[in-house]
């Protein structure tokens, strides 16, 4: 979208059509997604719309499905195809910028797939909300022991910045909303975060990780570091240390893994499955082919060791995206490319309202000062001062008024009430 937006900016009216697909007609901010899911801002405000923000653009709704490069073609499947079963249309193009960032990357673990809860979407965050006020719900509810404890007990793997931001912002809104709770305390709530290796947000560095895992625990977090999930089939969460947590919420944030289109390609990969770009951001061994963000394996110039890439997160693919554009332009205008280095200045986490991590050019922050930091930041990287402003917004109101504690749980099956009125003929107004 990045990409899109500087490229019809900088093209003039004729010189060239620009193509947009993709498989929702937004595009989502993850970084906010935590902040969402904990009712901070609203999940609407946290994506933006593609045909509204990209207005000299086509946009198709639709998946690619296989790329030909060397015909120029991409096979695409959009809603209207499926209505009519005709399969995916043949789209044809000149340049191809392929950016299709990355997807969960999960484990072989029993249970896993019945279970788990991810954390790429903003689907999945408004899900992981209401399936916390839920459990709250369910334990408030029951007399069983066991069903209560297995409601209050949330296990989140993987420490990084998903993973760890994801658990500080819900535990935070669950043992708020514990208060409206008369048979809940917020000390009946039991939040576990299990790392396979030995410190969790390593983005931030070893001391202010360190920091972390002393502020996590002190919220009465159980912080497993060097722990790995070997099972969690019966909605019982086994861990590599012998610890065992009946749960009915499992967030996998464990890793990330290249999209799938990027296999269905005629395009170069390396070893870990992202494509072989150059500094100009080209993919490499062929023409007319770019790549930038998580797909994209990119040489990182400022590096001190020679070979290494630049990292895949946000810092790098939006200023990538920028370069990427402007040396499609000079292609098509017979102009010179310039090539993408950026050094990393430092990275920003939140831990939760009012409370976070940072380090950035050498500084290290840590409680309110990193919290703002990391809400200034990605205040400014938001796309379109339309989003910035709603985003403001909302949180000038969270400061003057308490937490929404609602649960909208029924949004995922919206035809329920109807079906249910349908087949009994219940009035819904009898709810």
């Amino acid at each position: 979208m990045y990409t899109a937006l500087r490229l019809q900016r900088k093209l003039g009216r004729g010189e060239a059509d620009i193509l947009v697909i993709d498989p929702e007609p937004y595009m989502t901010y993850q970084p906010f997604l935590p902040e969402a899911a904990a009712g901070s801002i609203s999940p609407r405000h946290v994506v933006v719309p593609l045909r509204r923000t990209l207005k000299k653009c086509q946009v198709i709704t639709g998946e690619a499905t296989a790329i030909d490069h060397a015909k120029r073609t991409a096979s695409v499947k959009t809603l209207a195809t499926a209505e009519e079963g005709t399969g995916a249309i043949e789209v044809h193009y000149d340049e191809l910028i392929l950016a299709p960032g990355s997807v969960s990357r999960t484990l072989p673990i029993p249970g896993l797939a019945d279970y788990g809860i991810g954390f790429k979407s903003v689907e999945e965050a408004i899900g992981l909300r209401n399936h916390v006020l839920e459990q709250m719900d369910i334990a408030s509810s029951t007399r069983d022991p066991e069903v209560r404890d297995a409601a209050l007990t949330f296990v989140f793997v993987g420490g990084g910045y998903a993973g760890v931001e994801a658990l500080g912002e819900l535990e935070d809104m669950a043992r708020y909303a514990a208060r409206y709770y008369h048979n809940i305390e917020p000390g009946d709530l039991k939040f576990i975060l299990v790392e396979a290796t030995g410190r969790i947000l390593p983005e931030v560095g070893e001391e202010m990780g360190r920091y972390a895992v002393r502020e996590l625990r002190g919220r009465n977090i159980d912080v497993r570091l060097d722990t790995r999930l070997e099972s969690c089939e019966k909605r019982v969460a086994v861990l590599s240390d012998g610890a065992r947590f009946p749960t009915r919420t499992l967030v996998w944030t464990a890793g990330v893994k290249p999209h799938p289109i990027l296999a269905a390609t005629d395009l170069p990969l390396n070893g870990r499955g992202r494509l072989k770009c150059a500094a100009t951001l080209q993919v490499q061994g062929v023409e007319h082919a770019w790549s930038a963000g998580d797909a994209a394996a990119v040489p990182d110039l400022t590096a001190e060791q020679t070979g290494k890439e630049c990292a895949p997160n946000a810092q790098h693919a939006v200023r990538q995206a920028k370069v990427l554009a402007d040396n499609v332009v000079s292609t098509l205008r017979g102009n010179g490319l310039q090539d993408y280095q950026h050094k990393y200045v430092g990275s920003v986490a939140s831990l939760g309202l009012h409370k976070g991590v940072a380090h950035i050019y050498g500084k290290k922050l840590k409680g309110y000062p990193a919290w703002f930091m990391h809400r200034a930041y990605h205040l400014s990287r938001l796309p379109t001062f339309n989003r910035k402003a709603r985003v403001l917004a909302e949180w000038i109101l969270a400061g003057l008024f308490k937490r929404e504690i609602v649960s909208l749980g029924s949004l995922e099956n919206p035809r329920a009430e109807f079906e249910l009125a349908a087949g009994t003929g219940r009035h819904p107004e009898a709810s």
